[in-house]
């Protein structure tokens, strides 16, 4: 059995504010991930979690945004039953910007601002999905067309 090959990546210092990690993904334009079961609800967990750990960003923070994909691709499972979660990039010349696009061709939301409010739920659920997300994330933007479906933009920056 012959040993696997070793990938070294050489130590790159920080040029312009960009991280070596940053050069290292500069060849990755978006990540999809398909989501319309369970299975799909774990693996864009996984995608997003490690992303944003190969990104740099801190354990707690990599929880937060694993947290945010669960919810957003729980919501794609239960109300629009198929969607996509797409794991981009963005800098701001101090360090990652991970963006998180969830979007889905379901019914979409009648009501946008009372979807946001904590402890509203269409399903009996406990209503903190959305207004959970927005929490965890530095940014948080919401477009919905009823009859459309509904998509979910979130940044979360490496501090």
């Amino acid at each position: 059995m012959k040993p696997s090959a070793i990938k070294y990546e050489p130590y790159i210092p920080l040029g312009n504010g960009v991280p070596p990690v940053m050069t290292a993904l500069a060849d990755i334009n978006e990540i999809r991930v398909r989501v319309e079961s369970d299975t799909d609800i774990v693996a864009a967990r996984q995608k997003g979690r490690a992303l944003a750990v190969r990104l740099g960003f801190s354990s707690g923070e990599a929880t937060m945004v694993a947290t945010a994909i669960s919810e957003l691709a729980r919501n794609i499972v239960l109300y629009a039953g198929h969607g996509e979660m797409i794991f981009g990039l963005e800098s701001n010349g101090d360090g990652p910007i991970l963006v998180i696009t969830a979007r889905d061709e379901g019914e979409g939301i009648a009501d946008v601002r009372q979807a946001m409010q904590d402890g509203y739920s269409t399903t009996g659920r406990l209503g903190v999905g959305l207004p959970g997300v927005k929490r965890l994330m530095d940014e948080f933007e919401i477009s919905s067309i009823v009859g459309r479906g509904t998509v979910v933009v979130v940044k979360k920056w490496k501090e």
